[in-house]
């Protein structure tokens, strides 16, 4: 696992330009548990979107890194298990994003979901590129 990109993706959930109604309802769920105090946070890293889950290519998202950082309590596990090394470790709780990033996984998951049901234009051009980026999100 790799750590975070430069910069967050244009999709990213935690960017504040992202337009609404880009992921599915239980992928914005999942960034309201980051917020929770360190011990009772979700224990896994939270990858990129953009990425086909599980490829050699895997690496945490740099929104969740910028947004949520040293309160992190999944870096500190992968690091303890070996799943990352300590210099992926530091790049994660000490990412800063070069773009606005949500103050919060809720807020982020509430303005994702404002316009689920009806994505706008720019909303559905992500949907598109991202679909078309990530073989595991196409019909089989």
């Amino acid at each position: 696992m790799r750590g975070p990109a430069p910069r967050p993706c244009e999709s990213c959930p935690y960017r504040t330009d992202v337009p609404s109604g880009i992921w599915a309802q239980e992928e914005y769920a999942k960034l309201v548990g980051y917020d929770a105090p360190t011990g009772e946070q979700p224990g896994g890293l939270f990858q990129c979107h953009q990425l086909d889950g599980g490829s050699a290519a895997s690496r945490v998202c740099a929104g969740w890194a910028g947004c949520h950082g040293r309160e992190l309590l999944a870096p500190r596990i992968a690091l303890l298990s070996g799943k990352i090394d300590a210099d992926t470790f530091t790049e994660i709780v000490d990412y800063q994003s070069p773009v606005p990033l949500f103050d919060s996984g809720t807020q982020a998951a509430l303005h994702g979901q404002t316009d689920i049901e009806k994505p706008d234009q720019d909303a559905q051009r992500l949907i598109n590129k991202v679909t078309r980026a990530r073989t595991d999100l196409r019909p089989t």
